[in-house]
């Protein structure tokens, strides 16, 4: 009888594993299939992705390609904005990003509970680990998640500082240029060739490579304005495109734009130097002040301390 319960195990066993590698055949058969019905992407005229999501590019673009027919119109026209301000609606698409977005949150998260494994996190006998690991992937995964769009909005800080500190050189350029006989096409290209590398000459090759393409020059400045949606561009791009409405000479237009935009420059450094005080009142009140009060009073009271009172 005994044999016989035996061999009914280890048929039972048997066939629960058998089972066991069917299903792990079948889940990797319908993930293979469905992976190589995955178009592949034409990058030819694309910039590549920035460094971090070149590294995981085949999972977010597997994740974009399925995720791309569920998301909703408004989040992906608001990530496109942002994305076409930062400089980068040439390497992500708002798909592909929303899809880096997942990629990170489940590294972080996977990251996370490897780390508490490792460092062999205590626990209690109720399953509480279990429920820390959940609590700390959960919000690691957030994390995660939230670290591209943190990324995203440093990169447009970032771009608007440099593009603010640039726009009177280029400026400065472009008028010389005009006054000494150039078109304005002309004028771009030099600044192009002499300016320094920056958000605003990358913008202007643009522009310049969208009108060998066939595009107007109006078209191509204002195309120019809406991807930096930068006030002062905007000022610019208008007055170029009224003066040559209008048949107006360019150099007493655009000389009046550099000095504004200089000026503007002029004004937000003293902005910036007056509202340095007002910043460095916390650290004072809350760090040196203290320091400086036991420096102090520190040798007050062990004199006193020492002489009994």
């Amino acid at each position: 009888m005994q044999p016989l319960l035996v061999q009914q195990s280890t048929w039972a066993v048997a066939l629960f594993a058998i089972a066991i590698g069917l299903s792990v055949a079948l889940f990797a058969w319908i993930v293979t299939h469905r992976v190589a019905k995955i178009p592949a992407e034409d990058r030819q005229y694309k910039d590549s992705p920035p460094l971090g999501f070149r590294l995981v590019w085949f999972l977010i673009h597997w994740i974009s390609y399925f995720i791309e027919p569920f998301l909703p119109e408004k989040k992906c026209a608001n990530s496109a904005i942002r994305l076409r301000k930062a400089g980068l609606d040439y390497s992500l698409t708002p798909a592909q990003f929303i899809a880096g977005c997942i990629v990170f949150g489940f590294f972080l998260a996977a990251l996370a509970s490897w780390a508490l494994s490792a460092l062999g996190f205590p626990g209690d006998d109720e399953g509480t680990p279990i429920v820390r690991y959940l609590q700390v992937s959960a919000v690691a995964a957030l994390c995660g998640y939230a670290y591209p769009y943190i990324w995203l909005r440093d990169v447009l800080l970032r771009r608007k500082s440099e593009l603010l500190k640039s726009i009177p050189f280029y400026l400065d350029i472009i008028t010389l240029c005009v006054e000494a006989g150039l078109n304005m096409q002309g004028a771009m290209g030099q600044a192009v060739a002499k300016g320094p590398k920056g958000v605003l000459r990358e913008e202007f090759q643009r522009v310049l490579r969208d009108i060998r393409a066939g595009k107007a020059r109006a078209d191509s400045l204002r195309s120019m304005a809406e991807r930096l949606a930068e006030p002062n561009i905007t000022s610019f791009i208008t007055a170029v495109i009224q003066a040559e409405k209008m048949g107006m000479n360019l150099g007493p237009v655009l000389r009046v734009q550099a000095d504004q935009r200089r000026s503007e420059r002029f004004l937000r450094a003293e902005k910036l130097a007056m509202e340095a005080p007002v910043k460095m009142l916390f650290p004072l009140i809350a760090f040196i002040f203290p320091c400086t009060f036991i420096v102090l009073f520190f040798p007050i009271a062990m004199k006193f301390m020492n002489s009994g009172l």
